[in-house]
């Protein structure tokens, strides 16, 4: 498997980062808070200030699910925000229009597993069922190969590194939302820890997961922060993301 899509969008990908490094606001890729200031005469930058976007990606596990996954796009939609989900192959065939929904949006996908199982456990042809079916998967229904790769768990070890053919992304703020499906407490912690560059773990198949999602978006977006997938979050601060090494947060 060859990182492509991602080199051939690294010129749009390094004027977006431009942009931002420039402190203005994106008009595509990123979500714009509601009450962000308009770019022109309107808005004179405080040059004493760090005038430079506080940007935090918004990822999602374990789905897709039909009803909660299509619910948290719509909210998505509704915001102007992309996001990243990391899929499980198994519920990928019924759920192919769901899938490309995602992709058709600006949101990016990645490789969860088939079957939501350690890979640490794994020997090769077996990781190969987990990964690379996965891949296929996905591959037939969106028609391209730039998967990213997010480990059950977060387990990982150096025979994962060698065989995932892409970057691997953890996190920085795990609410454990699937712990309790409390969305009150998932909005408090996640807020709470939430910093600029840093990479949110969350779960779309619990209906109260999707409600704190959507609720920290609008939360976060009125204190500033811009939301974006992994690629643009890792661009935008000039982080190369390469095959086989892992990334949790991209702080500045």
């Amino acid at each position: 498997m060859k990182w492509d899509r991602a080199r051939a969008k690294s010129a749009l990908l390094l004027l977006l980062a431009l942009a931002v490094l420039s402190g203005l606001a994106w008009r595509s890729g990123v979500s714009v808070p509601a009450d962000a200031p308009l770019m022109g005469d309107e808005a004179l930058v405080d040059e004493t200030q760090d005038s430079r976007p506080k940007l935090i990606a918004l990822t999602f596990d374990d789905g897709p699910r039909r009803s909660t996954t299509t619910a948290l796009l719509d909210g998505l939609a509704e915001r102007g925000v992309h996001a990243t989900f990391f899929l499980i192959g198994a519920q990928v065939a019924d759920c192919r229009d769901v899938v490309r929904r995602m992709d058709r949006e600006g949101h990016q996908i990645g490789i969860h597993t088939f079957d939501h199982v350690r890979l640490t456990d794994l020997n090769r042809a077996d990781f190969d069922a987990q990964v690379e079916k996965t891949r296929a998967a996905l591959k037939s229904a969106l028609g391209h190969n730039d998967f990213l790769l997010r480990p059950p768990y977060g387990m990982l070890d150096e025979s994962v590194k060698a065989w995932a053919g892409c970057p691997i992304i953890l996190w920085s703020v795990d609410p454990e939302d699937w712990k309790d499906r409390d969305a009150g407490r998932v909005v408090d912690q996640v807020t709470a820890q939430a910093r600029d560059g840093g990479i949110i773990l969350m779960h779309d198949i619990f209906p109260e997961s999707v409600e704190a999602a959507l609720e920290i978006v609008d939360i976060l977006h009125a204190q500033g922060y811009y939301f974006c997938t992994i690629e643009e979050l890792f661009a935008a601060r000039q982080i190369p993301l390469e095959a086989g090494k892992s990334y949790w947060n991209a702080y500045p």
